[in-house]
């Protein structure tokens, strides 16, 4: 329960003097009413919500701050998650399990001197779904899992199926996953291979929460196996995504993050020696823009966050992890 105590508090951390409090509390006044609106916030008493238009506010003005420095190659925007601070955001919409050894992939996927296309949209080849939204529900593995076997069934078969998440959550429990606390999407690749395929999303609905039974319904895809890529190798990645669409595990607890809009992403994810990948994500893609390299990552997280639901991550950056460690644990199935 949210108290006045919370909302000094609150103001204390945000660093904000008394007269700053009184400015904050009018001048968003109208922004909030309207990101109230578009969003269908209701909160529970008045203290509540004084609390998260001092939130909204703060996230506004930093936001701000960020468009207005001409050196950002990127842009962010106010979104749905808005009246959140930064770990509230992430504790509610990512739950990625880091991945231990061993790895239970029995193939690795390695940098070979083949050459590549310099560039792919797998979007402009009918591989990659409408985007989808998790909602507040740890299930973004299970999002990027469907996400590569549509793109690969997409491929092989010239037909476009969204698959389901939800039997994913509510069957792949004995494997490792554990709905919307989290998961692997090679624990998930492990299900379909053991089950013997995934049913359709019309079929098997999303519910985003977790279910108790795992539900009888027609299988329509199976695969081989599922294979790793080469661990912090940009290069591989690219020579993978230029197969198929890749489920990669990023980190995304950071405020530049959450509040992504446009252009390419090199904003902070965190230290680079110690990413700790939390959110699970699908490279459909790679390009270059005015000389920046990038990858195009579909969300799980709706068409409002975002470029329409999706990131450009810069590409062949310093770090041998990748951008916000995109290139640490991808990994990819493998058709029959």
């Amino acid at each position: 329960m949210f108290s006045l105590l919370s909302s000094f508090v609150l103001f204390g951390a945000l660093g904000l003097s008394s007269a700053d409090q009184n400015l904050c509390q009018c001048q968003c006044s109208d922004n909030f009413f309207l990101f109230k609106e578009k969003y269908n916030k209701i909160y529970a008493n008045s203290e509540e919500e004084l609390y998260r238009r001092i939130v909204f506010n703060n996230n506004y003005n930093r936001i701000e701050e960020h468009n207005g420095n001409e050196e950002n190659s990127f842009q962010l925007e106010m979104n749905q998650f808005g009246d959140l601070l930064s770990h509230e955001y992430h504790n509610k919409n990512t739950y990625y399990h880091l991945r231990e050894q061993p790895i239970i992939s029995t193939k690795v996927f390695v940098e070979t001197d083949t050459d590549v296309v310099d560039e792919i949209d797998w979007r402009s080849q009918n591989a990659v779904t409408p985007v989808k939204n998790q909602g507040q529900c740890g299930s973004c593995w299970a999002f990027s899992t469907t996400g590569s076997l549509e793109g690969l069934n997409a491929i092989k078969t010239g037909k476009l199926v969204s698959f389901s998440e939800q039997q994913l959550m509510d069957c792949s429990k004995p494997e490792g996953d554990q709905s919307c606390n989290g998961g692997l999407m090679d624990y998930a690749f492990q299900y379909v291979i053991d089950s013997k395929g995934i049913c359709t999303e019309e079929e098997y609905s999303y519910e985003g929460k977790d279910e108790d039974t795992c539900r009888v319904c027609d299988r329509v895809m199976t695969i081989a196996g599922f294979t790793d890529v080469d661990q912090n190798n940009e290069d591989a990645l690219k020579q993978a995504v230029a197969q198929l669409p890749v489920s990669v595990a990023i980190q995304a607890d950071k405020f530049e993050f959450q509040f992504y809009r446009s252009g390419v992403f090199t904003g902070n994810c965190g230290n680079p020696s110690s990413y700790q990948l939390d959110h699970g994500v699908l490279v459909v893609g790679y390009g270059t823009d005015n000389g920046q390299d990038y990858w195009i990552v579909k969300n799980s997280w709706g068409a409002t966050w975002g470029d329409k639901g999706y990131i450009r991550l810069a590409r062949n950056v310093e770090e041998k992890q990748g951008k916000c460690g995109i290139a640490m644990q991808p990994s990819f199935p493998v058709s029959e």
